[in-house]
């Protein structure tokens, strides 16, 4: 019976501790903004100088530059969906690539995000063209 008990405990606190990685993960709502188009919200997450490369076009710029050059890449490819294909790293540093559809075409969309007690922030964001196709 204590065996039983030790298991049920077990599950239950792993089951807790994965619904709270869940729950942090700092990727659920960067991918929501992407997936809308929502420059806006997508800049909160902008640290203040960040370095974007948007098909091969690389600038080193503050969050108000950057946040320009994202509202223009969502107008002209309007995003139709956005997925995270794969996550990895540890704090203070995490990364994401994700598939993009976005104006008819496909691109593929690395994220590197400082994870700090203060508010994590994206420090690199690269949107390619998916050479898969």
């Amino acid at each position: 019976m204590k065996q039983i008990i030790l298991i049920l405990v077990a599950f239950a606190l792993s089951v807790q501790a994965f619904s709270k990685e869940q729950e942090s993960d700092v990727f659920v709502p960067i991918e929501k903004y992407i997936r809308l188009g929502d420059h806006e919200s997508l800049a909160v997450w902008f640290a203040n100088n960040l370095e974007l490369d948007i098909m091969g076009n690389i600038n080193g710029c503050s969050k108000l530059q950057a946040t320009q050059i994202i509202k223009d890449f969502f107008v002209t490819y309007k995003p139709s969906d956005f997925t995270i294909i794969h996550k990895s790293g540890k704090a203070p540093m995490k990364y994401a690539i994700g598939s993009l559809k976005a104006g008819g075409e496909s691109f593929r969309v690395t994220l590197f995000v400082k994870i700090q007690p203060g508010g994590n922030q994206i420090q690199q964001l690269r949107i390619e063209r998916d050479s898969r196709l």
